[in-house]
Parts: structure tokens; C-alpha cells; sequence
């Protein structure tokens, strides 16, 4: 099918609204934090529009390289995002941050290898199930090879450690496998056999029992490990319908951790009440319905697949995000695509963006 002149308006529309919104945002939440502890309040702006901007370029990029050259790459890409995963383990350029091992220190950049990881994912099951779709119901022949090749980055990633990336990876890869027609039977046992490791990993981690515990009763350690979720309902709860205005956040000022990364959402809905949050979400929900638009409209499989898991994979992290601050799913460190600040995970975000708009040029929509 011929190239259209323009990529999906709508997909594309969502995309520099949630991240103007992102900037904005960033900026309130983190103003006085940065100005406590770094003495200039713009500090988290500045790099969150030079990550902003970077990405916008790459989304451009993107936007005019054709995406089928990519399944050529989908081995050399994931072999890359395997190394770098190693990498982080390994000291001088490993940089350990609360405990973890999860960034790679190169310079003044920081990089995080799990976001490349999840995108190199995608694009390597788009082209496994584009060459393999007629093997698919075998589990020898069509299954193996993907699981376990998500299954070695999955453990990669949870020796960081870093749970949430790691179950996100996993659930993108079923999501993958189910869409391409594989057997309902054999995921379902896959998932059951795995369950076992899942609450072993949580058993062996006191820190992750701690965050199920909290998850059931966060009032039962009010000032410990509850005291981040407490502080999130308290911020959702005083928003309102219209909230108190950009800029006048309480929670903000030194009482919900993480106020400008994984909790941003929080201070979204003190300081834009329940209209401006919904919004936020209304802004994702047509990014994701255009985005599977695009993937069953794609003119070929290896299209079809690549836009519906870069679809199911930031509708994955905006749901487990969303769910997190609001009580709804046990604590995970994940970002809420285009709005948290984090440069590798919006330059990441971005790139997987530009390559769905890419795809939306070629498909029947």
C-alpha cells in the first residue's frame, strides 16, 4: 500500500498533549524539591525538556524511517539490550541508586537498559511471529524460543532488582503470544508454573513482602511503609472536582515521596481535581484505542504486531502505574509514560511512538 502523506492525527494529537501536560507537570511537582535540595528549582524542568526534545527528535526520525527495516534488526537490537542488562550489573558502569543496580552511568547520562529491553522485546516477537505464525500452536516449534528468550531478559531484569519492569516484560510477551493465536492452554500453564517463582522472588525480598502488606492494610504502618500511599489517596482525595490549581499541590512540599516520577499522577489530581485527571486518562485511552487501531489495520504482520505490542506495552505501564497510585495495585516502580520525569524511559516511550505513528502511515485507517 502506498505511504500517506500524514500519520494518525489523533494518535499523534494525544501524544504531544500528554506530553506538554508531562512538562508541565514536572516542573509543579518538583519545583521545590529541586530548589530544597539543589538550590535551582528549574533543575528537573531543564532536563525533562532536553529529554522532551530529544525524544521529539527521535520521534521524528522515526516517524520517516520505514518501521519493516526493523525486522531486520529485532536479533542485533535485543542482542544489544541483553549486553547492556549484564552491563548494569557490573561495576564502574553500574549506578547503584537505593539499593539497585539499574542505571548505566555514562558521563553526565544516565541511562536505564529495562526500557530498551521492553522495545527490543516487541520488535524481536513481531518478527518471530510474523516468520512463525503457522507454528504457533506448537509449543516446541512456535512457543519455546520467545519464552525463553523473554524469560532470560525477565531474569536480567529482576536481579537489578526491578519487579515491575520484569512482570510488564512478561505480561507484554503473553499479551503477544495470545494475539498471534496461541493456545489459551499452554499460557495458562506457563502462568501457573511460574506463579510459584513470582512468590518466591517476593518471599526472598523482605522490602516487596513489606509493599503486599501494605497493598492489604497500608494504615497498619502509617509512617512506614504505608506512608507513600496514604500520602497519594490524601493528595487524589483534596484535589476535588476541580482541584486546588497548578502550582498549589500540599502534598508536593516534602510529604509524598516521589512526587515528580513514579507518583506524579497523585499531584495531578490534588492540583487538577478529578476533571483534569480524567482527562490525563482520556488522553491515554485514545492513544491506546488509535494505537490498536493501527495494529489491526497494519498492511502487514509484522506491522500488525509490532503496533499492538508498543500499544499493549505503554498501556500496560500507564495501567500498572495509574493502579499503583491509587491503591489499587501493591507499589512498583514504574512511570507514567510521556508525564513521570526520566529521560531513558521518555526517550524510549518516545521512539516506540514515532514507530507506531510510522505504522499508522502505512495502515487502512
Amino acid at each position: 500500500m502506498p505511504r500517506k502523506l500524514r500519520p494518525d492525527m489523533w494518535l499523534f494529537g494525544a501524544v504531544v498533549l500528554l506530553l506538554s501536560a508531562g512538562v508541565v507537570m514536572v516542573y509543579s511537582a518538583s519545583a521545590i524539591v529541586a530548589a530544597d535540595r539543589f538550590q535551582d528549582p528549574y533543575l528537573f524542568l531543564k532536563k525533562q525538556l532536553v529529554w522532551a526534545l530529544l525524544g521529539a527528535g527521535c520521534l521524528l526520525v522515526a516517524l520517516r524511517v520505514d518501521y519493516r527495516r526493523l525486522e531486520r534488526l529485532g536479533w542485533p537490537i535485543l542482542l544489544a539490550a541483553g549486553v547492556l542488562l549484564v552491563l548494569v550489573l557490573v561495576p564502574p558502569l553500574a549506578q547503584p541508586i537505593n539499593g539497585t543496580r539499574r542505571w548505566l552511568r555514562l558521563g553526565p547520562v544516565s541511562f536505564q537498559p529495562a526500557e530498551l529491553a521492553k522495545l527490543a522485546l516487541v520488535i524481536y516477537l513481531a518478527g518471530y511471529l510474523t516468520q512463525k505464525r503457522a507454528e504457533i500452536d506448537d509449543f516446541r516449534r512456535g512457543l519455546l524460543q520467545p519464552l525463553a528468550v523473554a524469560a532470560a531478559l525477565a531474569v536480567l531484569i529482576l536481579v537489578q532488582p526491578d519487579l515491575g519492569n520484569c512482570l510488564t516484560l512478561v505480561a507484554v510477551t503473553f499479551a503477544l503470544l495470545y494475539l498471534a493465536g496461541s493456545p489459551v492452554r499452554y499460557l495458562g500453564f506457563i502462568v501457573g508454573a511460574a506463579l510459584p517463582f513470582v512468590a518466591l522472588a517476593i518471599w526472598l525480598a523482605p522490602y516487596r513482602l513489606r509493599r503486599i502488606t501494605t497493598f492489604i492494610d497500608p494504615w497498619s504502618d502509617p509512617r512506614g511503609s504505608g506512608f507513600q500511599i496514604i500520602q497519594s489517596w490524601l493528595a487524589l482525595g483534596s484535589g476535588g472536582v476541580l482541584g486546588r490549581g497548578i502550582g498549589e499541590s500540599k502534598q508536593k512540599l516534602f510529604y509524598l515521596p516521589e512526587a515528580h516520577t513514579d507518583f506524579i499522577f497523585a499531584v495531578i489530581g490534588e492540583e487538577l481535581g478529578f476533571l483534569g485527571a480524567m482527562a490525563i486518562i482520556a488522553l491515554f485511552a485514545v492513544l491506546v484505542w488509535r494505537g490498536l487501531r493501527v495494529g489491526l489495520r497494519a498492511p502487514d504482520p509484522f506491522g500488525a504486531y509490532l503496533a499492538l505490542g508498543i500499544t499493549v506495552l505503554i498501556a500496560t505501564q500507564t495501567l500498572v502505574n495509574l493502579g499503583v497510585v491509587t491503591g489499587a495495585l501493591p507499589t512498583k516502580g514504574l512511570p507514567l509514560p510521556f508525564i513521570s520525569f526520566g529521560g531513558s524511559a521518555l526517550l524510549v516511550t518516545m521512539v516506540s511512538t514515532g514507530v507506531l505513528l510510522n505504522i499508522s502511515q502505512h495502515a487502512h485507517v
